[in-house]
């Protein structure tokens, strides 16, 4: 199965920031500036970045740790790395991150390591939840904080029926279009299994998080724990 997700984010990896942004309405920028901000990440912090794809979330940990710190981007698809390491190549001051492919079930880092984590759109696609969520437990400094960002199926059933409308009739005809539609359409399922935020906070907790709390956000088709070792 992980390797068959890995296959599926290598062949997207040049079309991924296009399809986030029509997945999100466009929205995705600003949910990734609240992840940053509920990380509480401030400069000089050594920072991680999960399923960090073509490092949208990394740069911008990057811009907000400064000079003076360090960003670990992980990544198990190396053709969304090298996409993140081209992107981190063209700005200006060079931002200090470490691209690392690794798998998130498995990281290659010591415990108590890091200050703050984020993780964007990667949690619904890992095999096994609490086991990543167990080790970013166990990277993470004790009082660390990290926030974690993803699409969920709403409670509401308005909304649900509208999520897959859109689904349906746009991100899939879409994703078409630029030649990945089977790998886009794979979402649907996984947010069928994916748990919904009380779910997440409980697994949070069952692993040793001292405090967990889920923000749904845009109706709840996303929505961002928040999690404190």
């Amino acid at each position: 199965m992980t390797n068959e997700i890995r296959a599926i984010f290598d062949r997207i990896a040049p079309v991924y920031d296009q399809l986030n942004d029509w997945l999100s309405l466009g929205q995705h920028r600003i949910w990734k500036e609240m992840a940053i901000k509920w990380s509480a990440a401030k400069p000089g912090d050594t920072c991680l970045d999960l399923c960090c794809g073509s490092g949208d979330l990394a740069l911008r940990l990057a811009r907000r740790v400064g000079s003076t710190g360090k960003v670990y981007g992980v990544d198990f698809s190396p053709n969304l790395l090298e996409t993140a390491k081209q992107r981190s190549q063209t700005q200006y001051p060079q931002p200090n991150i470490s691209w690392v492919e690794a798998d998130v079930l498995n990281l290659p880092f010591d415990e108590n390591q890091f200050d703050a984590a984020t993780m964007g759109y990667g949690l619904r696609n890992v095999t096994d939840i609490p086991r990543s969520l167990q080790e970013l437990h166990r990277v993470l400094k004790p009082g660390a904080k990290a926030a974690i960002l993803d699409f969920h199926r709403p409670y509401n059933q308005q909304f649900r029926t509208f999520q897959q409308w859109y689904l349906d009739n746009l991100v899939v005809p879409l994703a078409d279009r630029l030649g990945v539609k089977e790998e886009y359409a794979y979402i649907s399922p996984s947010l069928d299994r994916f748990p919904n935020g009380k779910e997440q906070v409980e697994i949070a907790y069952q692993v040793g998080f001292t405090s967990a709390t889920h923000y749904p956000i845009a109706n709840g088709m996303m929505g961002v724990l928040t999690i404190i070792k």
